[in-house]
């Protein structure tokens, strides 16, 4: 027992925001057991064109997997859960997660058969199971999802609370209450290290309860004569029955709009949720019900192309339109990166004569994460020896770790991907790295982030492309001109500039020697490098260059 070690090591989530990753090893330093929580994506955004989905590379674990028990999932989010579907394959071990966890999950993997065999088993809410050295207990917490979880990890070394995405909702409308109780007597029982969400540090105060926000939703649809568009994320379970109730109170009826909300409404009504909302109706309802009798929930808060709420914008829904009168409230809150879309679909809605209603002109949304007064509330409840913040950027972990401190913690740990921490014996201490990169689904495929496909897509997009034909003799002779093609370099009428580029290409043969000149590799950079100078030069650009090179041997 003496010479094991209790470990902490995230791949996705320390230092950022989503992808979460998050590795708990125990054993002999040369071959510890593993156990992972969660396994989730993030998003791409216009640096990465072609890219939907962006998961957390998990080389290290892989290379592992005969040591790894499962994976345990704490909640139902998607930068949680959602790279199960492309990389369980890599580990094949057990999922285990509460049931309404397991409902959204055997939903997102039942288009695959690969899938039907997959091991999910379901722990009940407050459950206890035991992964190898890892005694296992689930603390029923608050979030803006049912079923958020934190869970505590008891070790011969130790005991570690790993809080997942949280918050301390005194009404949270959908779900149980948190179990603070819970969280008390854990820390009676002696915590050495809390591993900690640090999302809203920066926030004062407390994050607001969901429960109040029923209220102010009605005062702003019900004296509304025209139609009232709400949108939100489709996994916030109670904002949808919040929006719901309200929407019974001012007497609208209820279309949804945007296909991710079934698989969740499906989910939670499954599960017990959403019992008492109105029902639901289709999209092909929302033409045939009356502007000032009509309430439509719809995706697309963050701007996405495809979602229902910039299809209604650009006037190109099938079903629902929108016009001058109607109310589009946004009661979600702006992730970091997605501004530029947000803005543009709202610029949208403005053109159509549409208000619009934000987080800032009214109190439409409460975040699903701690703000500093729960922070300090949990970390008096847990006490623990140890912090380590997750789930946010530097700046979140550092600002995190000093509040940390002055709850009198005694040691605060700041790490990012690839960080392995040995938790005990000892100081805790980040003891080496691994590797912790990205991979990306492309067209239907896994690949890493920085793979030449992604990376000469990324240049092209910001440089362009050249493609330039040679057709020469067996001795390198040029036959006839040679001819080049361009995407997002130069104008169709540009001639002047291509007469030069292509003579730069010409003479680029010509000034080989008789010997290179036989060579087709040395010919065709010589010709790649001049073409790619000469634009370099005159528009400081360097573009993907190709060259198709022809070889005549009569």
């Amino acid at each position: 027992m003496a010479d094991n070690e209790l470990l902490f090591l995230p791949l996705g989530g320390a230092g950022e925001i989503g992808m979460n990753l998050n590795l708990y090893g125990f054993g002999n330093p040369n071959n510890p057991e593993w156990i992972m929580l969660d396994l989730g994506i993030s998003f791409g955004d216009n640096s990465q064109p072609g890219v939907d989905v962006v998961m957390p590379d998990p080389e290290f674990i892989e290379a592992h997997k005969d040591k790894l028990l499962g994976i345990v999932l704490t909640h139902a989010h998607e930068d949680h859960l959602g790279a199960v579907q492309y990389l369980w394959d890599r580990f094949e071990c057990p999922i285990y997660a509460t049931p309404f966890t397991v409902s959204v999950l055997k939903r997102k993997l039942a288009e695959d058969s690969k899938f039907e065999n997959i091991p999910i088993i379901e722990i009940p809410l407050n459950g206890t199971f035991s992964l190898g050295p890892f005694e296992l207990e689930l603390i029923t917490l608050t979030h803006s999802i049912p079923e958020p979880n934190a869970v505590v990890l008891r070790t011969p070394l130790g005991t570690v609370l790993h809080t997942g995405d949280w918050k301390l909702d005194p009404d949270p409308v959908v779900g149980a209450d948190y179990d603070m109780q819970a969280l008390r007597d854990l820390g009676d029982e002696g915590v050495l290290a809390m591993v900690c969400d640090s999302t809203n540090v920066f926030t004062e105060g407390t994050s607001g309860s969901e429960g109040d926000i029923l209220d102010n939703l009605v005062n702003l649809i019900q004296d509304h004569k025209g139609r009232v568009v709400v949108t939100c994320f489709a996994s916030n379970v109670a904002r949808i029955d919040t929006i719901s109730r309200a929407a019974k109170m001012c007497d609208r009826e209820i279309v949804l709009a945007g296909r991710s909300f079934g698989r969740m409404i499906e989910s939670a009504k499954e599960n017990g949720y959403l019992q008492d909302v109105p029902k639901f109706l289709d999209e092909e309802y929302a033409s045939q019900i009356p502007k000032d009798k009509l309430l439509i929930i719809c995706t697309g808060s963050q701007g996405e192309a495809r979602a229902a709420l910039s299809r209604i914008a650009s006037e190109d829904h099938q079903r629902i339109s929108i016009s001058k009168g109607d109310m589009v409230i946004f009661s979600s809150r702006q992730i970091p990166g997605n501004e530029v879309g947000i803005s543009n679909l709202q610029n949208k809605l403005v053109r159509l004569g549409v208000e619009i209603i934000t987080d800032k002109q009214a109190f439409v949304h409460v975040s699903g994460h701690p703000a500093r007064d729960e922070m300090l509330e949990m970390y008096q409840a847990v006490k623990p020896t140890i912090s380590v913040p997750v789930h946010g950027e530097l700046r979140h972990l550092t600002e995190h770790a000093a509040l940390a401190k002055t709850c009198q913690v005694e040691q605060a740990v700041i790490v990012e991907n690839g960080g392995m921490v040995r938790l005990a014996p000892g100081p805790a201490k980040i003891i080496t790295h691994v590797p912790s990169g990205r991979l990306a689904v492309e067209g239907g495929r896994v690949v890493r982030l920085d793979s030449e496909l992604i990376r000469g897509r990324t240049r092209a997009l910001w440089n362009g492309t050249a493609t330039v034909t040679i057709v020469i003799d067996k001795l390198g002779n040029l036959l006839g001109d040679a001819q080049i093609s361009t995407t997002g370099l130069l104008e169709p009428d540009d001639y002047d500039y291509e007469d030069e580029v292509l003579d730069r290409a010409e003479a680029a043969v010509e000034n080989l020697n008789k010997k290179d000149r036989r060579k087709d590799d040395v010919v065709s950079e010589a010709v790649r490098i001049s073409v790619r100078r000469y634009f370099r030069a005159m528009f400081k650009k360097n573009p993907v260059t190709t060259v198709h090179l022809v070889r005549i041997s009569t």
